[in-house]
């Protein structure tokens, strides 16, 4: 089979491989601080969920101009059962 461009990768030095490592461990750090940050918000972000999904049920969100849609109980998102729960 024929080598591609793609298939090759130049070596790197060391300057710059310790620097990739030390990035990568910062970044690692600032994720972690991020994460403890969002679950210590926790209880408070699931009441904020718990609203939300409250009134976009009962009340509904503005789908065009003034134009109200309700949410079915059915297709409201359920809590992830995941350990990090940033996103959900």
């Amino acid at each position: 089979m024929a080598q591609r461009v793609q298939d090759k990768k130049p070596k790197r030095n060391k300057t710059a491989q310790s620097w990739i490592d030390d990035n990568v461990a910062e970044q690692k750090v600032r994720y972690r601080a991020i994460v403890k940050e969002m679950e210590d918000l926790w209880p408070q972000r699931k009441k904020w969920y718990a609203e939300f999904l409250k009134v976009v049920q009962t009340r509904g969100f503005n789908m065009d101009g003034d134009i109200l849609v309700k949410i079915p109980k059915k297709d409201v998102p359920k809590e992830p059962k995941r350990k990090h729960k940033v996103v959900f």
